[in-house]
């Protein structure tokens, strides 16, 4: 019985279905009993995650299929969590790499197979949604070979099998024109040509890949025993990074079973556990043998390419949304984030109340500010800046590959704004009915530049882009083109105040809402900066005139998401994020002392 464990992990893009997948394979292994709720979507079970339908946190499921327990990891699709996806292919001896049957491979599939295929994993390739029209299985089949080969696969990871199905309706085949009625197929290509986890004897190592946290035990460390047999209250060493060694010990075991775990007395080699009672340990620590411990190759992260400050919220509506608003409070939310999010670093800069926080991008740092304006903190983001290294005495930046599948009528404006911000274009292809962009651009770049494609195709250009490599510096972009309209005094906006000054831009502000000096409440027209007000009200008098007494009309105000704010605003402008509102403000909210540091922005 103890040979009969598959490690898989799921690699896919975003939306093309893995998290369906896994449900329905839950489903048919029958993890649940009749009549139990379930819902949709089991695994992403943060709310984020839902909202935006994107997995950001792996998880881990098992089920039992022909008394084989198959341990299912999932893992994010977004290069900007890749910090996640390394450390959890080191639990798994293949990969399932899941693929839309119209869209094929996506650069964000791209990055994790990479990772995938040089640790030496097994791949089972799933064209999925093969219902949708106009799809092509075969010219994906083509693509995803093409794709393992220019990674280098080996000759056997060449020779993969191939799934089609739809994880939707419920249905794998290994010949997309004959559909069947259930996953079983999946299932059982996955116990012929996934190795079962290898067993092996000798002295307990275990690498902690991930973890959980409890409020009744603390932090949980998850991992799998690569080496000999964990058992509850065995003494142990931790192993750390740096190669120093903590005792301990280990107070209970769990292992995964269907959505949950179970208690367990031992573990051996091969299985994913669960382990509470160990103190201060990291990521990618080694849990080994009391009296000889051996520590396990530690796991490589990629650096960071983006940083942003972080600061207390010093707006004069400080304190009133939020429940944690002091530096303490924001220091040691920060601090407890790195301990799991292992892409993330912290850099305590000279101010006591500001953080410089690295990340892996524009995503990554807006999934960590949206948690914690959910959690109740109060903060303020500057712009996102790149990070710049030295290289050989060369001024380098992160440069990202980008790709864009637009309608061909609209490929001349998404090349001509790549283009002004410093990228090059190196493919164009047809693809179906739409035209496949790729370009090298500096990363720099990249920020601000969704929305100006979006709205230039009509928001059907579908963009993703990954980090490549550090090139040399690629010289100065442009920034916000427009200037944007101050708030001058403290108060409400009126309607009649908004309505007399829409001919000088677009405002981000509705009427009746409380605004303070120094708020940014719109877009000028031109491109410098004007200080308005927008709490005057109508002068009241007695007399009654006919056609003075217009009817006020407003358009509509635009509303920006966090990621939009955080790509629209410039140098000398923060973001001021609440549980209840986002707005942009200049950080010298005083129009005189902005003229007095003026200068200070510019030089950059």
């Amino acid at each position: 019985m103890q040979n009969q464990i598959r490690n898989i992990a799921i690699i896919a893009h975003v939306d093309h279905g893995k998290t369906t997948l896994v449900d329905k394979i839950l489903h048919s292994c029958e993890i649940f009993r009749d009549g139990q709720e379930t819902g949709e979507l089991i695994l992403d079970n943060n709310d984020l995650e839902r909202e935006r339908g994107i997995t950001i946190v792996s998880k881990n499921v098992s089920v039992k299929y022909k008394d084989v327990k198959i341990n299912i990891i999932d893992t994010p699709g977004h290069a900007d969590f890749g910090g996640e996806v390394e450390r959890v292919l080191k639990m798994a001896d293949g990969v399932l790499l899941l693929c839309d049957a119209f869209e094929g491979a996506m650069p964000q599939t791209r990055f994790v197979t990479q990772k995938a295929l040089a640790l030496g994993l097994k791949p089972i390739v799933v064209v999925n949604k093969v219902d949708k029209e106009n799809c092509r299985p075969e010219e994906v089949y083509e693509q995803i070979f093409e794709l393992f080969f220019n990674l280098e696969a080996t000759e056997e990871q060449l020779d993969f099998p191939v799934i089609y199905g739809s994880s939707k309706q419920g249905w794998m085949s290994t010949d997309y024109k004959v559909p069947t009625d259930n996953i079983f197929p999946l299932m059982d290509a996955i116990l012929e040509n996934i190795p079962p986890a290898p067993i092996a004897e000798g002295t307990l190592q275990m690498q902690i890949t991930s973890l959980d946290y409890s409020s009744f035990v603390g932090r949980i460390a998850i991992g799998r025993v690569a080496r000999g047999t964990i058992k509850e209250n065995m003494p142990v060493s931790l192993v750390k990074r740096d190669g120093t060694i903590q005792k301990s010990r280990i107070k209970e075991l769990y292992t995964f079973e269907g959505l949950g775990k179970v208690k367990a007395t031992s573990v051996s080699s091969g299985d994913i556990c669960a382990v509470v009672g160990i103190e201060g340990f990291d990521i990618g620590d080694t849990i080994a043998d009391f009296e000889n411990p051996e520590q396990l190759e530690v796991i490589k992260i990629d650096e960071p390419t983006m940083n942003m400050l972080f600061t207390i919220n010093t707006s004069p509506f400080f304190g009133k949304e939020g429940k944690f608003v002091t530096s303490r409070h924001l220091r040691d939310r920060l601090y407890k984030e790195m301990e799991k999010n292992l892409a993330l670093k912290i850099v305590e800069t000279e101010s006591p109340d500001s953080y410089l926080v690295y990340g892996r991008g524009i995503l990554h740092l807006s999934v960590l500010i949206e948690t914690m304006r959910r959690e109740g903190y109060e903060l303020q983001v500057g712009q996102p800046q790149v990070i710049v290294k030295e290289i050989d005495g060369v001024k380098c930046e992160p440069v990202e590959v980008l790709t864009v599948d637009v309608p061909g009528d609209v490929a001349g404006k998404v090349i001509e704004l790549v283009t002004q911000r410093k990228g090059d274009l190196l493919v164009m292809e047809p693809k179906g009915d739409l035209q496949h962009l790729e370009f090298d651009i500096p990363a720099r770049g990249i920020i601000g530049l969704r929305n100006n494609v979006l709205t230039a195709t009509g928001g059907e250009a579908i963009m993703a882009h990954r980090f490549k490599a550090y090139e040399p510096w690629k010289g100065q972009i442009p920034g916000r083109s427009n200037g944007v309209l101050v708030s001058m005094d403290t108060g409400k906006t009126t309607a009649f105040a908004i309505d007399k000054l829409q001919d000088r831009g677009r405002f981000f502000i509705d009427p009746g809402v409380d605004i303070y000096e120094g708020q940014v409440l719109g877009e000028h027209i031109r491109d410098n900066d004007l200080v308005i007000n927008l709490t005057k009200g109508k002068q009241l008098t007695n007399m009654r005139a006919s056609g003075s007494d217009t009817n006020v009309r407003i358009a509509p105000a635009i509303k920006f998401s966090l990621e939009e704010s955080m790509e629209y605003i410039q140098a000398d402008e923060y973001i001021e994020v609440t549980p209840q509102s986002i707005r942009i403000r200049k950080i010298y909210l005083n129009e005189n002392e902005r003229k007095i540091n003026a200068k200070k922005f510019t030089s950059q």
